[in-house]
């Protein structure tokens, strides 16, 4: 793992430019302390900061063509380099290290499509199996030289870029845009609404203005005389289902794509909960290495929480090195620690223990598997089964009882602290509601009215015609596929998965340079069970039901069976109690033009008299002050 920077100046000389380019490598030095590379040639400014994992002594980047017209930079893993080098070498290509990364540069050397550079970094990127991001100087065309951008297909490995009057610039991390001087510390102001009632920003456009992020599955060239053009190389299924997967089947692909992920020369491991994606990897592991694995498990003082009795079960069976630690979650990290390596605004709590999982298995291993992806895969989360019976509801009573519910739904007063079986109204709304909308209600932190309400009046005014939900539901609506569990499968790929769950993870993993691997979001194992029939995926009131059967064989009853836990964390205590004083400051602090202040102080206050749980909100707005001061955002956009 490790992070790319640089830019390409419209004047063509990047001469001098040297202090600048290591300021933006010295931004992502955590994601890379072994090692750091800088090139200066013509218009390109590459930097380059490594975490070794293969070729240790010949991996160094930039990695330069032998005739100095090509260079390339790489974070991520590929794969299948072997297989693809040696037809490579068969046609004549001569390496000069073992990395894996030099693959790619001698793949677009050989590409010579008629339609030029994008279908040239399409057919690169289509090549290769693997988290990725990379970045190629294009220096051939003297009188044209191009920069190429390529980002994996699921989106695991991060890659921003801007357009600015002095050229393009783009990184691993904001951060190194911001060390450029090239983009203003400006805040998007769709972004700060986005962010409220998602508790993330995502898509194209990041919270920063002007600053893009490139698509999962997307490739870029930018040069001085045509510009910016993408293309996108890969998607999800969008045209049918696919069949009933045989049990066997499910178990021989997890095998394969794990395997697949154990090419090291540094220590490896896993991470090991108590759920089933997670032991899923690490049973295959078992089964793919010669020696005992390594996984690492972490417990929580909250009994409801902690896993660790389950995966001590697991790791001995496999007869694993299983390294153990008992955690609190701290909540001042997230506003002391965490804020430098999230530099986008990011209201997942989990954060903090992910962050502080991945610091106990950095002291162990170099490199961790993990069990994301299956969720969303094998549809595992609670709120698909939810979805699934709302839809089953929804089709039963028909036109007239969709009507009768949406009523229904605006009068149920909302009763969050009465026992779950009195708590009808988001049931009834959602019932009343169409599927793309119901299920948009259910992934949200807040609906954009009451998320509107919070906002200063001229900025409200601004933002009117701005509505979340309207990205989303372009996600939802595309697949031909008359399955609304499937729709919003791919809707949170495209949006939850990617700007979310994977940002965390690589933020949280890189903050500690520990590489994490995700064999569950292998491209060729999401597309050929994401679209399953939706019985397949959800039975008996659970999810995952296709992944669950397959592993009956290897997994032990109370990983299959047990209550599903998470990386969950005491909001609401937290906020009441060693961040109340740091919630109080934060809400004073946050901008005027912002935000309405009464309005802040008054969630503050329902919050901490007990009236009303505000912990989400409270504490989305704890980091977003945070966000903002440990970064200098100096503004939100007009």
């Amino acid at each position: 793992m490790c992070g790319l920077t640089g830019f390409v100046a419209r004047s063509g000389n990047v001469d001098g430019q040297l202090s600048r380019l290591r300021a933006m490598t010295d931004a992502i030095q955590h994601r890379g302390p072994d090692d750091e590379g800088h090139l200066l040639r013509g218009p390109f400014a590459l930097g380059f900061r490594r975490l070794s994992i293969i070729d240790l002594a010949g991996g160094h980047q930039p990695i330069e063509s032998a005739d100095a017209e090509l260079a390339v930079m790489g974070n991520g893993e590929i794969y299948n380099f072997r297989p693809l080098r040696a037809e490579l070498e068969a046609k004549g290509a001569r390496f000069r290290s073992g990395s894996d990364i030099e693959t790619i540069l001698h793949l677009y050397a050989d590409c010579a499509s008629p339609n030029g550079p994008i279908e040239d970094a399409a057919a690169v990127a289509s090549s290769l199996i693997g988290m990725y991001a990379f970045a190629i100087a294009d220096g051939r065309d003297a009188n044209n030289p191009r920069l190429v951008l390529g980002r994996d297909r699921l989106g695991i490995k991060p890659l921003f870029w801007a357009e600015t009057a002095e050229g393009i610039v783009f990184g691993s991390e904001v951060k190194c845009l911001l060390a450029s001087g090239m983009v203003e510390r400006e805040m998007r102001r769709e972004a700060l609404l986005d962010y409220l009632v998602q508790g993330y920003v995502g898509g194209p456009e990041s919270a920063w203005t002007g600053v893009q992020r490139l698509a999962p599955g997307t490739v870029l060239t930018w040069s001085a005389k045509d510009g910016v053009r993408t293309q996108r190389y890969w998607d999800l299924p969008t045209d049918a289902l696919r069949e009933t997967p045989d049990p066997g089947e499910i178990r021989d692909c997890v095998d394969r794509v794990v395997e697949d992920r154990l090419v090291a020369e540094v220590p490896l491991g896993a991470f090991l909960s108590g759920g089933i994606d997670s032991n899923a990897v690490a049973h295959s592991m078992a089964r793919c290495l010669d020696e005992a694995p390594v996984l690492c498990t972490v417990g929580f003082q909250e009994k409801s929480h902690d896993e660790l009795g389950v995966a001590r079960a697991t790791a001995q069976s496999l007869g694993a090195v299983h390294h153990t630690e008992i955690l609190e979650p701290d909540p001042e990290a997230a506003i002391s620690e965490l804020p430098w390596y999230f530099d986008e605004p990011l209201a997942d709590p989990s954060t903090v223990p992910t962050w502080l999982v991945s610091r106990v298995a950095r002291q162990h291993v170099t490199v961790a598997l993990s069990g994301d992806g299956g969720d969303e895969t094998f549809a595992g989360y609670r709120r698909y089964v939810h979805d699934v019976a709302e839809n089953r509801v929804r089709a039963l009573v028909g036109a007239p009882g969709r009507g009768f519910a949406r009523a229904a739904g605006r009068l149920y007063p909302k009763l969050d602290r009465a026992p779950r079986v009195l708590r009808a109204k988001s049931f009834l709304t959602n019932v009343g509601a169409d599927p793309a909308r119901a299920y948009w209600n259910s992934v949200s932190h807040m609906s954009r009215s009451a998320a509107a309400a919070l906002l200063a009046g001229d900025l409200r005014t601004a933002l009117e015609g701005h509505d979340p939900f309207d990205a989303f539901e372009a996600h939802y609506q595309r697949p031909d596929i008359d399955c609304p569990l499937y729709r919003a499968q791919y809707a949170d790929v495209h949006t939850w998965l990617t700007d979310r769950i994977l940002a965390k993870v690589d933020r949280a993993s890189m903050a500690v340079s520990l590489e994490v691997r995700v064999p569950l979001l292998d491209h060729r194992f999401v597309e050929r069970f994401v679209h399953i029939p939706a019985a397949d995926k959800v039975r008996g009131g659970r999810g995952k039901h296709a992944l669950r059967e397959a592993m009956r064989p290897r997994l032990h009853g109370e990983v299959l069976d047990g209550k599903k836990r998470g990386f969950d964390t005491p909001l609401e205590a937290w906020i009441r109690g060693p961040l109340k004083e740091a919630t109080r400051d934060a809400l004073e602090s946050l901008p005027e033009d912002w935000f309405d202040r009464g309005a802040l102080r008054g969630a503050f206050e329902a919050h901490m008299s007990g009236r009303t749980n505000h912990d989400r909100l409270l504490w989305s707005l704890l980091v977003l002050e945070h966000w903002r001061r440990r970064h200098e955002v100096a503004r939100i956009s007009a």
